[in-house]
């Protein structure tokens, strides 16, 4: 597998896998206070993430997976949680190879199953994605967040203890917090 760096890149990749998710891009990037938000948490956060999160609401997939990203104005709510999570305060049940290992949270299911980035080493953009089903497995994904939802999306990527994803929009955050439903 080739991780993709080029956060325009992995972006329109998941454009092509999610149809209708070019509809919610906004006209201008959100303008986000990202040197608050990465100096309340102690490091800088992922290019593809904040890349899509200037472009994108937070949105739902398949009616399965919700995708934690920042509405303007939110930054310090989001800074504060990831704070706590680097501070000790993320999942208790960790396999003894992740044990000292720090996540970050940027997804998560209806279903139970946790989406973070493993936080290993200095440059943001090269570290896994690692996942927690409900029933208990951890994997990792060597490739950047959005790359990781493209390939979920498209097929390519083995789901291995995850559904199979509707690659359907079924819900995105609105302006005031508030969440659009379609239908």
């Amino acid at each position: 597998m080739r991780r993709t760096l080029d956060p325009d890149r992995a972006i329109a990749s998941l454009e092509r896998a999610v149809p209708g998710l070019v509809e919610l891009r906004r006209k201008e990037p959100a303008v986000l206070d990202w040197h608050a938000v990465e100096e309340r948490i102690g490091t800088a956060l992922p290019s593809d993430f904040k890349s899509l999160t200037e472009w994108y609401p937070p949105f739902e997939l398949g009616d399965f997976l919700g995708l934690s990203g920042l509405l303007p104005g939110e930054e310090s709510d989001r800074a504060k949680a990831w704070a706590r999570e680097l501070d000790g305060e993320g999942p208790e049940l960790r396999p003894v190879e992740l044990a000292s290992t720090n996540l970050l949270l940027w997804a998560d299911s209806k279903e139970g199953d946790d989406f973070f980035w493993s936080v290993l080493g200095g440059d943001p953009d090269r570290w896994p994605v690692t996942i927690s089903s409900h029933n208990s497995a951890w994997w990792h994904y060597e490739g950047g967040m959005v790359q990781f939802l493209a390939e979920l999306c498209d097929g390519t990527l083995d789901p291995w203890a995850l559904p199979p994803v509707d690659p359907e929009l079924t819900g995105w955050g609105i302006a005031g917090g508030g969440w659009h439903m379609p239908g």
